[in-house]
């Protein structure tokens, strides 16, 4: 017979003798994923245990025999150790913290909710599967270091995201190991019965019942909702299966899951956000239920509570393409969302509307990032050029707006610092810099004395970071040919795999085509001529996955391993598989450059070639995402230029020429420039500018402060101060609305002049005065402005910006506006004189596409 199903269930821990406790504070917190202390105190209870449980502390000290745990215990100094560690966890808990500091009085009243559909904390909590993941992993860190009233929530999947396999013949094939969540640093919600704490949402002809897991990520708790449970139907009980996996279907269900289920699940734990932060499209469902919940708290009507919770939403798009976001057919929404709009009274029709770019037009696919932006008063791209993007790809919707002005703002990405600097320079930093690297790496003051650092000791620390990569990889290597042949492979021949004095190069990331792994493979001969050089030879670290149903990326990891095996590179290239932030961190850690090339403008950001700036490497990559912004000469290196050509076969072999060049001419020969004691002088300048320079500006506690100051106070304040009370601020704010909408069409530019000449000197001031038609309008209705610029050739004006006129009496019927605007700059100059709605209790540009052009 079959194995019998259980009918009681019971949980079994290991018991810690006494002077071990700390240990189970310590394993359940992931604090240890920065904190290298605590991640050398787990690693020295038994570095091959350690490993084998995937760095999960929980799983790995439930494996501790009790012999093992008598031994530790009556070890005095590993329980000086234990003590010490749990003593910086609770100070850090307990700290004071920047939010505090600089928001008195608001955390009583601010509460952040945070939704991602993958979080990348840790190897042991595989629920991510690459960038936005670890990003989102980041921001609940960097939160926690800066105090923010912030929660994470997001879905537990019982398969996570696949492990990577690479057959014989390089064809990458996915594993999906089962998790077993008791065994990880997850605590199970219960309710006051101490029954696990369970959540329903409806679907089409049934209720889907999720259970609460927390995880805490030092001062934030991150909420997981987990479909596994018996009373869902076996298809049901997937939902929260696989990351990423299955149809479109299995899509949206998922993503009704996390963003209505993620609602419901904090009123469940009593948490009510005056913040909602929806990280991509796959959350923004949850704009519905938080309308839905607020209209049955507040007994309101869907415009009155739609116009408080706007004003409460932050939306954050990643996506560069059209083709990135997740669209959903009119048949496939009603089907799963019908009830749940049904509840909110908004007619199904117009629903649709707020997921398509042209609202009316009915043959548009339904966009989640749209509807996302539709409920949402702060909108931001994550860096300067992917905000550009996305105005350029989103401007139809604000069309009375130039493209510069329309409402999407940008807050360029950081990683978290201290999750990915290595030991051996974290102390470097320790003995040269104090630890103000640690408290604040957002202030530039803070990586100042890098330049004080000795050139031997930092080569010293970067020659030691390429060799324990070398050893990683040779040891990964070994686990990955005992895997696919499940023989014992001879370590004396993978000894030949790299070399720790050679020049080493790190590709890693999702193997989508834009991104072209293939690049450096362009000109195998070239290549081989680089790895292979007598004197300034390379090697190439390579590693990432490709989407399960995305048979070009695996084609591309295909065409790279054949390359390593049949091409004679093996000693010098290394396909690292399975890719996780184990190996990301490794990577990182050790590589003297980190290549990034992908089509521009299709990184949208990226934060891998971040994450290298503190390790000491550099960045050689493609001028898009971070690194158009971030890079300058003299610490890094840029591929080819700012241009795109149209042929993109074209712009592969001119990048590809490029790259070639860079490290034939000026990487490796800077590298290997070693005139005085073999340090390579100008290599270690380059290294110490890029730590100075990149190192406090793409650190996500800068980051996560931007939001904080942009998007969350802000929002926050404006939620409440619609909310409160009985809404009369709500009522008041869409009378306005109403009365600014229906009277607009008589608010003119009907005269204007200046006190401008044929030729203006630098530095004099130009006085405007506009006249105004208002109608039934006042100036406390409006602002009036002048967009000022650059002539273009088309007489369009470039390079803008507003100069604010102020009302300064009446001509009849007419107001009067008068400002000043300075010459600056010289050339070819105009302006234009625009009214647009205003009003302080809401963000207008968002909320109403009104403008009156002269």
């Amino acid at each position: 017979m079959k194995n019998p199903k259980f009918s009681h269930a019971f949980e079994v821990v290991t018991d810690l003798p006494g002077p071990l406790q700390p240990l189970r504070k310590l394993a359940s917190n992931y604090f240890w994923t920065w904190d290298h202390d605590v991640r050398d105190l787990f690693r020295s209870i038994d570095r091959e245990g350690w490993d084998a449980a995937d760095h999960n502390p929980v799983l790995f000290i439930n494996r501790l025999s009790k012999e093992r745990l008598a031994r530790l215990a009556g070890d005095s100094i590993f329980v000086g150790r234990l003590n010490q560690c749990g003593d910086s966890l609770d100070s850090y808990l307990n700290a004071e913290t920047w939010f505090d500091k600089t928001y008195p009085g608001e955390r009583s009243k601010t509460q952040i909710a945070y939704f991602c559909a993958e979080f990348g904390i840790s190897e042991g909590l595989p629920i991510y599967s690459g960038g936005l993941g670890v990003l989102a992993g980041d921001h609940l860190k960097a939160a926690s270091d800066l105090g923010l009233p912030l929660v994470g929530v997001g879905l537990l999947y019982n398969r996570g995201y696949f492990r990577q396999r690479l057959n014989h013949d390089g064809w990458q094939q996915e594993i999906y190991p089962q998790y077993d969540f008791y065994q990880m640093p997850l605590t199970l919600i219960r309710d006051a019965s101490d029954q696990p704490l369970r959540i329903e949402v409806e679907f089409p002809d049934r209720i889907v019942t999720c259970q609460v897991w927390r995880a805490d990520v030092g001062r934030i708790p991150l909420y997981l909702l987990d479909s596994n449970v018996l009373e869902n139907q076996p298809t049901d009980q997937g939902i929260t299966d696989t990351l990423y996996g299955g149809d479109e279907e299995m899509r949206i269900r998922q993503e009704i899951i996390l963003g209505i289920g993620g609602m419901r699940a904090l009123r469940a734990v009593g948490i009510s956000p005056t913040v909602c932060h929806m990280n991509e499209g796959h959350a923004a469902f949850l704009s519905i239920e938080r309308i839905r919940q607020f209209m049955s708290d507040h007994e309101c009507d869907f415009r009155t509570a739609r116009q408080v919770i706007v004003n409460g939403n932050v939306f954050t798009t990643h996506t560069p393409v059209p083709a990135g976001f997740d669209l959903f057919s009119p048949t496939l929404l009603e089907k799963y969302m019908r009830k749940n709009v049904d509840a909110t009274g908004l007619p199904f029709d117009e629903f649709l509307k707020l997921g398509r770019i042209e609202p009316d037009n009915s043959g548009e696919a339904f966009n989640m990032a749209v509807l996302a932006m539709s409920n949402a008063n702060y909108v931001n791209g994550v860096s300067k050029l992917h905000a550009a993007v996305t105005r350029a790809m989103f401007g139809s919707r604000w069309p009375s707006y130039p493209e510069n002005e329309v409402p999407i703002d940008a807050v360029t990405n950081g990683i978290h610092t201290m999750t990915w600097v290595g030991r051996r320079m974290s102390l470097l930093f320790d003995r040269y810099l104090g630890h103000g690297w640690r408290r604040s790496p957002e202030h530039p003051e803070a990586w100042r004395e890098v330049e004080s650092i000795p050139d031997e000791d930092l080569w010293a620390v970067l020659e030691d970071q390429r060799g324990s990569l070398v050893r990683f990889v040779r040891k990964r290597l070994q686990k990955d040919i005992e895997q696919r042949t499940l023989n014992r492979a001879d370590y004396g021949i993978l000894n030949g795999a790299l070399d720790p004095r050679v020049l080493t190069i790190g590709f890693a990331r999702r193997f989508a085509t834009y991104k072209r792994a293939s690049l450096m493979i362009a000109d195998r001969e070239r290549l081989k001529k680089l790895l292979f050089h007598p004197e300034r030879p390379i090697q190439i670290i390579i590693s990432g996955k490709s989407h399960p149903r995305d048979d070009g990326g695996k084609r591309l990891i295909q065409d790279l391993v054949h390359f390593i095996n049949d091409g004679g590179a093996r000693t010098r290239m290394v396909f690292l598989e399975d890719y996780d932030i184990q190996v990301a961190r490794a990577l990182v850690q050790g590589v003297d450059v980190w290549l990034n090339n992908p089509r521009r403008p299709h990184e949208a950001s990226g934060t891998s070639g971040m994450k290298v700036v503190p390790n000491g490497g550099l960045n050689c990559s493609i001028l898009d995402g971070w690194w158009d912004e971030g890079y300058e000469p003299g610490i890094g290196w840029a591929i080819g230029d700012r241009s795109e050509v149209q042929d993109e076969g074209h712009q592969d072999w001119l990048d590809s020429r490029s790259l070639y060049h860079l490290i034939e001419n000026e990487i490796a020969p800077v590298f290997y420039h070693r005139v005085e004691n073999g340090v390579p002088r100008g290599w270690i300048q380059m290294v110490k500018r890029s730590i100075m320079t990149l190192g406090h500006q793409f650190s996500n506690s800068r980051m996560v402060r931007e939001y904080a100051e942009m998007f969350y106070i802000p929002s926050s304040q404006a939620y409440r101060h619609l909310a409160e009370g009985k809404l009369q601020n709500t009522y008041e704010v869409l009378g306005w609305r109403e009365r600014v909408t229906d009277n607009w069409k008589s608010v003119r530019v009907t005269h204007v002049e200046d006190t401008t000449v044929r030729a203006n000197p630098i530095g004099k001031d130009i006085s405007i005065r506009a006249l105004i038609e208002l109608g039934s309008l006042t100036p406390d209705d409006v602002r009036v402005e002048a967009l000022v610029g650059k002539i273009g050739p088309n007489r369009e004006l470039a390079d803008c910006h507003v100069a604010p006129l102020s009302p300064t009496g009446m001509d009849g019927s007419r107001y009067v506006f008068d400002g000043c605007v300075p010459c600056n700059l010289p050339g070819h100059q105009g302006y234009t004189v625009r009214v647009v709605p205003h009003n302080a209790a809401i963000r207008v540009a968002s909320e109403l596409n009104l403008v009156a052009w002269e």
